[in-house]
């Protein structure tokens, strides 16, 4: 049987480097077709385009031609092997199955591996159910016992904002359709067409960060369900994960000390989220952790605690009005409270200290550049706690790696993005270096 496949190596793909891949082509028809990555790359004008192959005289440093020419074959052939096995076995979509299946380390006897539209059989001939959600749902459970509540909540939302995207699109998500134009498709619909629902107004499409957040958590499950054999191999190499500089505030302790002497004593709900929050402040811990501390967590003055997020134990001494607010307030009543429903309080408390100074922030939607306006108490998260607490110590000149030790920023690349300095702050904190210096000198 003759197949429409042959080894190429177009000079179109040139990289930066001279080089181009040689790929192995499969053309079921004009619209219909692929190509296979070899991993082997050469300048292509050592390519012979009517043999197909490596001409004899290829600079030494991209290697010996003759086994170059050997390998490429032998690709070939399992290329050929593999459509033919799927043509076989009446593969639908056997251009799908030829290009989640090849590798260049592929092994042959693999394809032993029964295979159809919805489901096929292990290597111990367990028949594997391939329905995306399917696979998604056992993705969960697999994760419920392992990682906080926290992590789940944010997987059970990318299974929401998935099938909401199946749903805009009218087509069902299948794993043989997940390529590069799948994840185009997929993050054109979160940058410009997917509804959140906040309490006030629906807000259309999602900021680049989440984006990235999302995708990298798409990306995780499927390697884990790659890894454990349970679908066919995809190729995600195309896969991005973009991210920018967010404009998130923080509070100074003055702002910190307006919140704090705000009287909430006719609203204890109020007055607990607010000495949460302050709490928070003081202590740099993730909302996930300074949302359950226990009176057990804390001794002689000093917090301990394991984070939630990285599993390691941070000790925070407390400082006179974290002890004080533990002692009054989280130590003697219960906490239950949410992310979404702490962030409405606190917002409602900044604003009864009187936080409103006007604060513009700007964020990129596609290559758009969209610009915000809000009083700043408005912009006030469970996040500004974390923020708040390591930009005031950096100000106040703690040194960075014992910041780390209690915010849990693996890297000075991570926590410096997480510092937030306005211009007259920067230039203060100079000034007073400068003096230091001066006065250094006369001594």
């Amino acid at each position: 049987m003759l197949l429409p496949i042959k080894p190429i190596c177009p000079a179109a793909k040139m990289r930066k480097d001279g080089t181009s891949v040689i790929f192995i082509q499969y053309c079921r028809s004009e619209h219909d077709k692929t190509l296979l990555n070899t991993e082997i790359a050469i300048p292509p004008e050592y390519w012979n385009k009517k043999r197909n192959r490596v001409t004899d005289n290829l600079p030494s440093e991209y290697g010996v031609p003759q086994k170059i020419n050997l390998e490429v074959h032998r690709m070939y052939r399992m290329a050929e092997d593999i459509v033919k096995f799927a043509i076989r076995i009446g593969y639908t979509d056997p251009v799908s199955f030829v290009k989640n299946t090849f590798s260049p380390d592929f092994d042959l006897n693999n394809l032993g591996i029964e295979r159809s539209k919805t489901n096929f059989k292990t290597e111990s001939n367990e028949k594997v159910n391939l329905d995306f959600f399917f696979q998604f749902d056992q993705y969960l459970k697999s994760k419920e016992s392992t990682v906080s509540r926290g992590t789940m909540d944010v997987l059970k939302n990318l299974k929401m904002v998935l099938e909401k995207f199946q749903d805009f699109r009218k087509k069902k998500i299948t794993f043989s359709q997940i390529d590069l134009s799948f994840y185009e498709e997929y993050v054109h619909y979160l940058t410009y067409c997917h509804m959140q629902f906040r309490k006030k107004n629906p807000i259309r499409g999602m900021k680049v960060n989440t984006i990235g957040k999302n995708v990298k958590q798409l990306i995780t499950f499927l390697k884990n369900r790659q890894a454990k054999k349970l679908i066919p191999t995809l190729d995600l190499s195309g896969f991005k994960i973009h991210e920018e500089d967010s404009d998130a505030i923080y509070l100074n302790a003055e702002e910190i000390s307006k919140i704090l002497l705000v009287d909430l004593a006719k609203d204890p709900n109020l007055e607990l989220h607010r000495d949460l929050f302050v709490f928070g402040c003081l202590t740099g811990l993730r909302f996930s952790d300074y949302s359950k501390i226990q009176p057990e967590d804390v001794r002689d003055n000093m917090l301990y605690k394991k984070q939630g997020k990285t599993k390691h134990w941070v000790v925070v001494p407390l400082r006179t009005e974290a002890s004080e607010i533990f002692q009054r307030s989280i130590s003697k009543r219960n906490i239950e409270t949410s992310n979404p429903e702490f962030n409405l309080f606190i917002k409602e408390i900044g604003k009864l200290a009187g936080l409103d100074r006007q604060i513009k922030h700007s964020y990129m939607q596609g290559n758009k550049e969209v610009f915000e306006t809000r009083p700043k108490y408005a912009w006030i998260t469970s996040h500004t706690c974390r923020r708040s607490f390591c930009t005031n110590e950096f100000l106040a000149g703690t040194p960075v790696e014992l910041i780390m030790k209690i915010s849990g920023h693996k890297s000075l690349k991570d926590f410096y993005r997480y510092i937030k300095i306005a211009p007259e702050q920067a230039g203060q904190r100079i000034r007073e270096i400068w003096q230091q210096r001066d006065e250094l000198l006369k001594k």
